[in-house]
Order: C-alpha cells, then sequence, then structure tokens
C-alpha cells in the first residue's frame, strides 16, 4: 500500500503541472485512448470499471476541454469513437516524461536495492495487474496516432 501511494502522488504531482486541470481518472481515460487507440464509450467505461453515464460524462468533460473527441466510423456511420486530440496527446506525453523522469530519480537514490530479482518480481507483478509493457505501450500509441478510417461525426 506504501508503494501504490507513492505512484499515485508521482502521478498526482505530474499533472499538477499541466493546464486543463485533469484529474487521475480523466488521465486514465487518455492513457487508455493513448495505449488502445480509437475506442467506443462503453470500452472505456469497461476498462475504467464504471458505469458507462460515468464513462460518458467523463469523456464529455475530455471534449470540452479539447483533450479527446468524438468520431463516426468510415465503415459504419453508427459507430462512434472517441479518440485523443493532439492536445490530449500533448498531456499524457508531458505527465509520461515528468513521471519516467521522477521515477528515474527514485530508482537512482535506491540503485543497490534493485537486484534482477526484485526486477523480475515487480516486471511480474505488473503483468499480473494487466498493465502493458513499456515497449508494447508505446508501439500501441504509434500504430494508433491516426485513426485514418475515421471521420468527424454529422
Amino acid at each position: 500500500m506504501y508503494a501504490s501511494r507513492a505512484f499515485v502522488g508521482l502521478t498526482a504531482r505530474s499533472l499538477a503541472v499541466v493546464e486543463g486541470d485533469v484529474t487521475l481518472p480523466q488521465f486514465r481515460t487518455l492513457v487508455v485512448l493513448a495505449a488502445r487507440g480509437s475506442q467506443r464509450s462503453i470500452d472505456i467505461a469497461d476498462e475504467l470499471q464504471v458505469n458507462p453515464s460515468t464513462g460518458t460524462r467523463m469523456l464529455d468533460r475530455l471534449i470540452r476541454k479539447g483533450l479527446v473527441r468524438r468520431v463516426r466510423s468510415a465503415s459504419d456511420r453508427r459507430v462512434v469513437r472517441v479518440r485523443l486530440t493532439p492536445a490530449g496527446r500533448d498531456v499524457v506525453e508531458q505527465v509520461m516524461d515528468r513521471r519516467r523522469t521522477e521515477l528515474e530519480r527514485l530508482v537512482a537514490e535506491t540503485a543497490e536495492l534493485w537486484r534482477p530479482e526484485v526486477t523480475a518480481a515487480l516486471t511480474a507483478f505488473a503483468r499480473a495487474a494487466g498493465e502493458v509493457g513499456e515497449q508494447d505501450w508505446w508501439l500501441g500509441w504509434s500504430a494508433h496516432h491516426s485513426d485514418v478510417e475515421e471521420s468527424e461525426p454529422a
């Protein structure tokens, strides 16, 4: 629990410097979109384990902030998805860069503790929690950077 609180605090401090007053749940939504590309609102709610109406309200707030937008599928106009805007991508990049810098500092201060067994245990812990590896996360980000099949909603 102690480590969990430290990581949440680290994320909160990283978010504090971002303009636009983004909450932790809103940031998690942005990260889901960054990692997985455009999503239906029901899929985002499922990923965040919230009611669909809660997910929709959160997306509405992010749309008002200009961080995400709704788009219709070119192949099926009934399907509406949500995707990051360039401003949303910038927020994710800023926060992730700040988090990475802070984590690098923390790891450097505790370098003598980072034996291969500790690293392996933490990696297994993250996988069990369903976290995507850093390389896979950034590959997902690149693959979904532009969703060419989709157009603006009518």
